[in-house]
């Protein structure tokens, strides 16, 4: 599933051809993704000047001129795929990874909505295994959206720090590594992200959340926040579904630290040890015995 970083060079993708100009035709082929497509998609869209293109989470947070909000999440394998007057041309399916890198046509045959905007512009949502979503909400309900209300802070920026991540953390009993990937303790954080942050701030993903207050906390919101901004940069990971909304992979699964990396030496470190993985919630963990603890 596309974490945070992914949906974030998305969003930016979105918001260059998007923001401040009017959407002239929708096409909704099909209704039934993971929640149903609202009836009056269209008739409320349409016709719309796009105010702001944003993010909360994983969700895409499209704001319009009346105030109506277009909540937006990619799923597993979810795309968007923008298409300018000057690259219609030139659209290639070459850069699809992971499972449909061999099925040019995969993503094409999955198009769900298409946005055609008031300069020329398509965006395309394609999701083959139509666990994404588009729905509406407006701005004075925004915040109390079912999707929305339980989703603890934003782990970008300077507003997340330690204090903030110890409150969420405190008396919890559970793994800290369970804890990051809980969306109500702080939003976006997904299991890629989870494994290179705890790394970064000398935790084991074993140890009891409730135990990461004062410096430990510290180190973990700087480690979450330095590691989201850096794979930001980096276009976020591209793995198996996830491509920039121009079709660019990101590349920042080429500075892993240890996700991915089982058996290979702690990097950055003399304590002799390899990465490890084991397997928790259902979900790989990659991490160093000796540097975490």
């Amino acid at each position: 599933m596309p974490e945070l970083p992914e949906v974030e060079t998305v969003r930016r993708g979105l918001a260059e051809v998007m923001e401040g100009r009017r959407i002239e035709r929708i096409e909704v082929r099909r209704h039934d993704l993971r929640i149903p497509v609202p009836d009056d998609f269209n008739e409320r869209l349409q016709g719309r000047t796009l105010e702001k293109m944003g993010r909360r989470a994983k969700y895409l947070v499209g704001e319009f001129d009346d105030g109506t909000i277009l909540l937006a999440h990619l799923g597993m394998s979810g795309r968007m795929i923008i298409e300018t007057p000057d690259n219609m041309t030139e659209k290639s399916a070459s850069n699809i990874p992971g499972d449909f890198a061999h099925d040019p046509g995969n993503h094409a045959k999955h198009e769900h909505i298409v946005f055609h905007v008031g300069n020329g512009t398509v965006i395309r949502f394609s999701d083959p295994r139509r666990f994404g979503l588009m729905t509406l909400t407006d701005r004075e309900n925004f915040a109390d959206h079912k999707l929305i209300r339980h989703l603890g802070p934003e782990p970008t920026g300077e507003d997340f720090t330690g204090p903030v991540l110890a409150a969420r953390l405190q008396g919890k009993r559970t793994p800290i590594k369970a804890a990051l990937l809980d969306q109500r303790v702080v939003a976006g954080v997904g299991n890629i992200y989870a494994c290179e942050a705890l790394f970064a701030a000398g935790l084991s993903p074993l140890r009891q959340a409730a135990t990461v207050q004062g410096r430990r906390a510290d180190r973990l919101a700087m480690a979450v926040r330095d590691v989201l901004a850096d794979a930001i940069a980096a276009g976020g990971s591209s793995l198996r579904d996830h491509v920039a909304p121009t079709g660019e992979l990101g590349y920042f699964q080429h500075s892993f630290k240890v996700y991915g990396r089982t058996g290979e030496p702690c990097p950055g470190c003399d304590c002799g040890q390899s990465v490890q993985r084991i397997v928790q919630s259902g979900r790989s963990t990659f991490y160093c015995t000796k540097r975490q603890r």
